[in-house]
């Protein structure tokens, strides 16, 4: 199994990639293999609806997109990880998940998904929840920990003295462990869900 986690910060080895990186050597002490791709300082443009992707499978953009769609469709689940802006995420992530998520083509149901929060005070429940949305309208479980999945941190490797923020980190790469294996499981066992029509 593989997990693919997409650091959405400016900084490749800040706050969120400590976020990020706790959780990663779980799943991996659990037997399951990780990929961090990291996008947050790469010039992403939003949407366009084109929609030429309705006819290719991937959008019209060649960049960093559609390359992280390969490697997604071949996991068994995604972790995105943003640091805070203004009670929401970064900006460039929200515009690579939106093109992510609406160009590819390929089943996502039951590929696991988290979100990460990373923040100096306030915001991160909100961009949890801002997050989380493009896993329910994909038909992926959501994988959750002990709070909700965030770390505080304002300078760059503050996070790692935000004791109960990497408790939650760690706590979120079990219960993804657990609940990857029991999905796997489960498609032996009875298949795929039946696709509603």
């Amino acid at each position: 199994m593989k997990v693919l986690m997409i650091n959405g910060s400016p900084h490749e080895n800040g706050n969120t990639f400590i976020a990020l990186n706790e959780v990663k050597k779980v799943l991996e002490d659990n037997g399951i293999q990780t990929e961090i791709i990291h996008i947050g300082n790469k010039i992403i443009r939003g949407c366009i609806a084109c929609r030429t992707c309705a006819d290719t499978g991937r959008c019209f953009i060649d960049d960093d997109v559609n390359k992280a769609s390969k490697i997604f469709e071949e996991c068994d689940g995604l972790i995105v990880g943003t640091p805070v802006y203004y009670a929401s995420a970064n900006a460039t992530l929200i515009a690579f998940l939106d093109r992510l998520f609406f160009s590819s083509s390929f089943d996502k149901r039951m590929k696991v998904g988290a979100s990460v929060a990373v923040a100096r005070r306030g915001g991160i429940t909100a961009t949890f929840d801002e997050l989380n949305k493009y896993f329910t309208i994909s038909g992926m479980p959501i994988a959750s920990s002990r709070y909700w999945n965030g770390v505080h941190g304002k300078n760059i490797g503050d996070a790692n003295s935000d004791e109960e923020g990497l408790l939650t980190m760690r706590t979120l790469g079990e219960n993804m462990s657990f609940l990857l294996k029991s999905i796997e499981l489960g498609k032996k066992e009875y298949g795929m869900p039946k696709k509603v029509r």
